[in-house]
């Protein structure tokens, strides 16, 4: 795996050249170093929404310090990224869409990196602001957010080589899909935690008779 500083810049490109940069994403570039990088990305943004919960300023933070919870920080990124993945490749599977699993990864991954850039210095800079300087932040919060739809529109539309109207339409699949996910999980977890209290009021009986 050839590390460069073009590899570390890359992100940047696509951000800034998105057409040309998720093209180059899915057909010119190794695919190993490509997943490290979303890896990276990923990590980035977990360790973003950490920060952000324990250390930004109290103009902005909505969060008790005292309550937060590190794992589940990590979890909310990890999980919908995961669902997100496993949706839109089920989906476009079945729509003859081009991307593989692991193009999707990394299309969802590298279109996240706008909102670590943007967020990340406002975990410092929130602690210096007034409540009117507030309103800074959440432009840039809201212009992060658009930014990141719109690199997802265009790596989705570039990795499943679909048109615009059938890159939106799959898109609302997707988060339609990811509710379903989530509802099987919730369902499933809820399952499994009756079984094991069932499973333990039985022996609980057993052991009582004996």
């Amino acid at each position: 795996m050839l590390w460069t500083k073009e590899t570390l810049k890359y992100p940047f490109y696509v951000m800034l050249h998105p057409f040309n940069g998720y093209w180059e994403l899915k057909y010119e570039r190794n695919n190993k170093i490509n997943v490290v990088v979303s890896l990276i990305i990923l990590i980035l943004l977990a360790l973003t929404n950490i920060l952000h919960s324990q250390y930004s300023g109290f103009v902005i933070n909505i969060y008790n310090p005292k309550e937060m919870n590190s794992i589940m920080e990590v979890v909310y990124v990890i999980v919908p990224v995961l669902f997100w993945c496993v949706a839109n490749w089920s989906l476009t599977t079945l729509m003859d869409g081009k991307g593989k699993f692991i193009e999707i990864f990394n299309a969802t991954c590298f279109a996240l990196a706008p909102i670590v850039l943007i967020h990340f210095p406002w975990i410092w800079i929130s602690n210096f602001i007034s409540i009117e300087e507030s309103t800074f932040y959440y432009f840039s919060t809201g212009f992060a957010l658009f930014w990141f739809l719109y690199l997802m529109f265009i790596g989705n539309m570039t990795v499943h080589q679909f048109t615009p109207s059938k890159t939106i339409a799959t898109m609302l699949l997707t988060i339609v899909a990811m509710g379903f996910m989530a509802f099987l999980c919730l369902l499933f977890f809820s399952l499994i935690q009756q079984i094991v209290s069932f499973v333990y009021v039985l022996y609980q009986e057993i052991v009582m008779r004996n």
